[in-house]
């Protein structure tokens, strides 16, 4: 088994999103994608030339054998991955209204992904790994996939390998008051922890990292981002507390903000494991971010590596913003 950069966990989902705005009852048109927050993780580390490592489990339904398709074209490997002869492949669906953010409508219960288990975990491949990465969804969907979350993490203790964590919390999957219960034991165990305003709120009281970023650091992580969608990304270290704050990016259309989490995790790590220091590292994550919200689905607008050098973006040095996208004012909208 060749090293992994990344080894990550999770659930890939079908995600059919509507073909017209409104109800779904009166829709009678969708578009298929793969979804899923790991997956879209994996596949914008992929692109930019990073080696993850995907565990997961999928129906051997055509469902299944679709997402294994696009993770083949999407050069992830798949033999982290178990096909259950029992189980289904989850799926969900979009719906826009036209005012807010979609709706999101799950069908994951009983997936092949929620028995996720500590047996599916094979600890020899976190050798030569340089990051696990992790997500609040995957430690909600069942005590097994809590289990094999957690176990995920402990391996990656007893190995040297630093653990990112994003709560990416998801009310549907879990009530508001269960949250820091199932979710500050990976913080503790971070070293990198990124989150956005609601999850802030949610795990520490406050929007406002700077009144708890020393209890955050108290409690393990060492680099903090909190993500803000249109208005940017601050992030600050242990070392340095200072807060450093880095503008968003807009697209020349914006469609969609699902997918844009998930991808500023991938360009942030990317930056992380290149050494780059954190205002590139924040400024990598919000391009990639912004580059998901300019297509439906949720990873199809992540941009591949020679992307970021015709945007000027390797190496931590913005020479010149990318075509169609133009620097955010302080002060818009959040997500």
């Amino acid at each position: 088994m060749a090293a992994y950069d990344v080894v990550t966990c999770g659930e890939p989902m079908v995600l059919f999103s509507a073909g017209t705005a409104g109800p779904l009852r009166y829709v009678g048109v969708f578009r298929k994608y793969a979804a899923g927050a790991e997956l879209n993780f994996s596949i914008g580390l992929a692109r930019l030339g990073l080696r993850p490592g995907y565990i997961t489990r999928v129906g051997d339904d055509e469902f299944g054998h679709y997402i294994l398709a696009c993770m083949r074209v999407e050069n992830l490997d798949t033999s982290l991955v178990k096909v259950d002869p029992e189980r289904p492949t989850g799926v969900y669906f979009k719906e826009y209204r036209g005012l807010g953010d979609p709706q999101v409508y799950y069908y994951r219960r009983g997936s092949a992904a929620s028995a996720l288990s500590r047996a599916d975990i094979d600890p020899t491949c976190l050798e030569g790994a340089r990051l696990v990465h992790l997500t609040g969804i995957t430690p909600v969907l069942s005590p097994s996939c809590w289990e094999a979350a957690w176990y995920l993490v402990e391996l990656a203790g007893q190995k040297g390998v630093p653990v990112s964590f994003d709560p990416n919390v998801r009310l549907k999957l879990v009530p508001r008051d269960r949250v820091r219960d199932d979710l500050l034991p990976f913080v503790t165990r971070s070293k990198l922890l990124l989150l956005n305003e609601f999850e802030l709120e949610v795990l520490f009281g406050t929007r406002d990292l700077s009144a708890v970023a020393d209890q955050i650091f108290d409690m393990g992580p060492e680099i903090v981002v909190l993500k803000m969608g249109v208005r940017g990304a601050v992030g600050m270290m242990v070392n340095d507390r200072r807060l450093v704050e880095v503008e968003a990016f807009r697209p020349a259309r914006f469609l969609d903000p699902v997918g844009a989490g998930d991808g500023f995790d991938a360009g942030f790590v990317f930056g992380y494991l290149n050494g780059w220091p954190l205002e590139a590292c924040l400024r990598l994550g919000n391009y990639v971010g912004a580059s998901a919200t300019a297509v439906l689905g949720d990873y199809e607008g992540y941009p591949y590596y020679a992307d970021l050098e015709r945007a000027g973006l390797i190496n931590g040095a913005l020479r010149k913003l990318p075509e169609g996208m133009t620097v955010t004012s302080r002060g818009n909208r959040g997500e």
